[in-house]
């Protein structure tokens, strides 16, 4: 008999993470679409309870703000991937995987890279989720 309240839908792995990526956070962009900084205005496909902040985690899809970049980025309201988070998440093998940054990668609302090089390890998760950012990653761990 399932416990109550763990009734999500989707990949298997994907309830346990760690959400290390809260509404307000930095991330620095892992790509060359001319973002150099955002932040997390809001998650994708994310229901939460009155109050309570949204997050995300590793292959999550969030709305954010470019606060550094070109000037005709800045400014802009864009969607993003998070493929690295400095809070350690567990992987269903047992094994715990912390980065050493908040790191996401601009995409259009399908989930398509605006970049052509991503910067940097990406996490397997994302990697799994969006098979696009696989391609152009040059390392995942």
């Amino acid at each position: 008999m399932a416990k109550r309240g763990r009734h999500l839908v989707g990949i298997s792995y994907r309830p346990g993470l760690s959400r290390g990526v809260m509404t307000g956070t930095i991330l620095k962009c892992a790509d060359n679409s001319g973002a150099k900084e955002l932040k997390v205005i809001g998650v994708e496909k994310l229901k939460v309870r009155l109050r309570r902040i949204p997050s995300a985690t590793v292959g999550d899809m969030v709305v954010a703000s470019v606060r550094k970049g070109t000037p005709e980025m800045r400014g802009q309201i864009v969607r993003a991937i998070v493929i690295r988070q400095r809070k350690p998440f567990r992987r269903m093998d047992g094994t715990w995987v912390q980065f050493e940054d908040n790191a996401a990668v601009v995409v259009t609302p399908e989930g398509d890279p605006k970049g052509t090089e991503i910067r940097g390890p990406i996490a397997k998760e994302a990697a799994d989720r969006f098979p696009k950012l696989a391609a152009l990653a040059t390392m995942i761990l």
